[in-house]
Parts: C-alpha cells; structure tokens; sequence
C-alpha cells in the first residue's frame, strides 16, 4: 500500500486548497480512503472519508460545508477540496486506507 499526499500550502483566511491523495498497491475501487489532520499538540482528527465508487461521503461537523472529498477511481486518487479555510485548519493532512497512510502534506491558514 501506498498513498502519496499533495497540494498542501500555505493559504490566506478564506482562501481555498486542494488535496490530493495518490493511491497504488491495492484494490483502489473497493477501498474506503479517510482523510485525518494532526495539528501540533493535538490527537489526529477524523476530517472527511469516501467508500467505495464514492457513493457514499462522510465529514467532520467542523468541515462540513467547507471540504468535499471525491475520488477518480480510474486515476487512483482521491480529492479534498477545502473552500473557506480557517487558522484552525492548520494540521498536517493526511489519507488513510486502513492504517496506512502517507506522509502527509502540511496545511497552513494564516494571515
């Protein structure tokens, strides 16, 4: 399994970014893929997850209207577009399939 992160920044209040999360080893259509942040300090935190063909789309009450999540099963990748960032979405992001994840892709909101 591995998972590749991108697309972090550094970005203005209110500003937008894109993540991306690129995905090779196992059964990419099937496969739920999880989006989490870490900030310095403070536990992981649940953000946003796919399932399968991305029927199905699940998110944080702090990202909700704010983040989507999508994937593209014929490029392996899945997506985290966050509209109207806030300092507090400052964290490290991360995609997780299982207990895998990549390396992450840093996040910063800042004026």
């Amino acid at each position: 399994v591995q998972l590749v992160e991108s697309g972090g920044g550094l970005v203005q209040p209110g500003g937008s970014l894109r993540l991306s999360c690129a995905a090779s080893g196992f059964t990419f259509s099937v496969s739920t893929i999880t989006w989490y942040r870490q900030a310095p300090g403070k536990e992981r935190e649940w953000v946003a997850h796919i399932a399968n063909a991305g029927r199905s789309t699940h998110y944080a009450d702090s990202v909700k209207g704010r983040f989507t999540i999508s994937r593209d099963n014929a490029k392996k990748m899945v997506y985290l577009q966050m509209n109207n960032l806030k300092p507090e979405d400052t964290a490290v992001y991360y995609c997780y399939k299982d207990n895998y994840r990549g390396q992450g892709t840093q996040v910063t909101v800042s004026s």
